[in-house]
């Protein structure tokens, strides 16, 4: 655990279905979500208020239905489904690591899930407990980024951390060009103008409006949820303004 005080006492952590997959090519690996629930397990002993998103990519995309002859429409109700799968998933890993945990999906399935709505969200971060936001938005053509962002703002989070499988926020794909290094900073105007492709851009224009940080690091480093949250100065910090650090 990092030394220091803490930065932000509620955050809206938006992990990728990628995140899950650790080295597979496919579906969640045990010891990735386990490692995940455990540093999630660290952060929440400290009273930190939590909110989780999870992406279903390492399932399913709706953009991937154009492929299979699916409705876009469709597709996007599949990769919710998606998102489900991995919100329980991860509900069980934090119940092995002594966490509290409750998921509520945006799509009613009461027999899986309790149903999303943002009193009953901040009733359970307020008693401690985490909370897995699963299937999106609920509607179709919204990516998990804009639902972490819309998530974030209805619990009154101080910061969206992004966990990614590289360092920050990038020119260009570092996997195609190992030389570049990060930014450490970026405003909601950069990321922007210079079609950076780190969230959409409206979940940008919505971390913008609400004046809401972001906060893109690397989740396979172990410890960095935890620096970001004590505000080590990992990743790539995204606000209103580059007088942050």
């Amino acid at each position: 655990m990092p030394d220091g005080h803490v930065k932000y006492n509620r955050i809206l952590l938006k992990l990728s279905g990628e995140a899950l997959m650790g080295d597979q090519s496919f579906g969640i690996d045990p010891d990735m979500i386990g490692s995940i629930a455990n540093e999630i397990s660290e952060i929440h002993h400290l009273g930190i208020g939590i909110g989780i998103v999870v992406g279903g990519g390492n399932i399913f995309r709706g953009l991937q239905s154009a492929a299979l002859g699916v409705e876009r429409v469709v597709g996007d109700h599949m990769g919710m489904l998606a998102t489900v799968i991995n919100s329980l998933a991860l509900g069980e890993a934090l119940y092995k690591a002594g966490v509290n945990a409750r998921v509520m999906t945006a799509i009613d399935m009461v027999k899986i899930a309790q149903p999303f709505t943002v009193k009953d969200a901040n009733i359970e971060i307020d008693k401690k407990r985490v909370v897995i936001f699963g299937a999106g938005t609920g509607n179709p053509f919204f990516t998990t980024d804009t639902a972490a962002a819309l998530r974030a703002m209805e619990i009154n989070a101080d910061v969206l951390l992004k966990a990614t499988k590289v360092d920050g926020v990038y020119e260009s794909d570092p996997e195609l060009d190992s030389s570049l290094r990060p930014f450490t900073q970026l405003t909601y105007d950069d990321v922007i103008r210079k079609e950076l492709k780190v969230m959409d851009l409206t979940a940008i224009s919505l971390a913008k409006d609400q004046a809401l940080p972001i906060i893109v690091f690397n989740i396979r480093k172990k410890g960095n949820i935890s620096k970001a949250i004590f505000s080590q100065n990992i990743g790539t910090l995204i606000t209103g303004a580059n007088n942050e650090r």
